[in-house]
């Protein structure tokens, strides 16, 4: 099974769903100075005053992008909770997920990952930040329950190693990004979550 961004998750309509990925696609291409309702209307072929009858402003539509987002988060962790793999297993099927998603979605990488969007937007920057803390606390409890159950190494924190599992993950999608995706993200994931398989143990 696999865990995918779906803008179903929230239920949306056909038009919103068209915004939301022709924005996405827009910060992909021109970058948030990009990201402006004129460009927008002309990406999708509708008029400026009819964007705002489905969203009330550029901050409402990155909001719903990252709503949606925080909510395959929270899938992904209640997932987590009840699969029964053991600790390392766990941890390699959420990685490989959001390595899938990512895949299949490469432009949302320049919105999750651009602290550009956030820096001057709280509700923005706020919004990230529980996304951000979702996925550590859920590695975290996996991690924890791992080192009850003699699975994986006790000398080093779960706060810790969450950090450096999910650091080494944006690190290597966001290098991925710069590099205008010319390696394989998949295959370097698996590599990656290997290695990181033998500092857990």
């Amino acid at each position: 099974m696999q865990c995918q961004f779906n803008t179903n998750i929230i239920m949306l309509t056909e038009r919103q769903e068209d915004i939301l990925e022709k924005s996405i696609q827009l910060i992909a291409e021109k970058g948030i100075q990009g990201f402006t309702t004129k460009n927008l209307s002309k990406a999708i072929g509708i008029s400026e005053p009819a964007i705002y009858r489905h969203f009330k402003g550029k901050t409402e539509i990155l909001l719903t992008i990252l709503d949606n987002f925080k909510q395959m988060a929270n899938m992904l962790s209640g997932m987590m909770a009840e699969n029964k793999m053991n600790a390392k297993g766990k941890i390699s099927f959420m990685f490989n997920n959001m390595v899938g998603m990512f895949t299949e979605n490469p432009a949302m990488v320049s919105v999750i990952f651009s602290e550009e969007i956030f820096k001057n937007e709280d509700i923005l920057r706020n919004k990230i930040v529980e996304i951000l803390n979702k996925n550590e606390e859920t590695v975290e409890r996996i991690i924890k329950n791992g080192q009850k159950n003699n699975e994986i190494r006790k000398d080093i924190n779960e706060k810790t190693l969450a950090l450096m599992i999910m650091g080494s993950l944006r690190l290597l999608v966001k290098k991925w990004d710069l590099e205008n995706y010319k390696f394989n993200l998949k295959s370097e994931g698996k590599l990656l979550i290997e290695g990181m398989s033998k500092i857990l143990s």
